[in-house]
């Protein structure tokens, strides 16, 4: 209800603002877990040389795109599910008006 009355209340919009500030979040913790893991995972214990090796380059490169490649497919698993309960939401508020009727 507006506030002189009739009418339905707008939805709230979403803030621009927040939205970049919570994916620069995201994408800076992603980050951080993928060097970490990768890191810890591939590069030797004793560094000899200034410069990775072969083997540290290659391992690095498989680590970095099957970590990138998991969190794409759990992106897509969460899209999904998102999807479900924002259709099961609007089902319900559809239920909800027609017996308010």
């Amino acid at each position: 209800m507006s506030f002189f009355g009739g009418g339905a209340p707008e939805p709230p919009k979403p803030d621009p603002l927040f939205a970049a500030q919570t994916e620069m979040e995201m994408y800076t913790v992603l980050f951080n877990k993928l060097t970490s893991t990768c890191f810890t995972k591939c590069a030797a214990r004793k560094h000899k040389e200034q410069d990775l090796q072969l083997g540290e380059m290659s391992c690095l490169d498989r680590c970095v795109s099957k970590y990138m490649d998991a969190q794409e497919k759990i992106g897509l698993v969460m899209q999904k599910a998102n999807e479900q309960q924002a259709a099961q939401a609007q089902q319900m508020m559809e239920m909800q008006k027609s017996q308010g009727k």
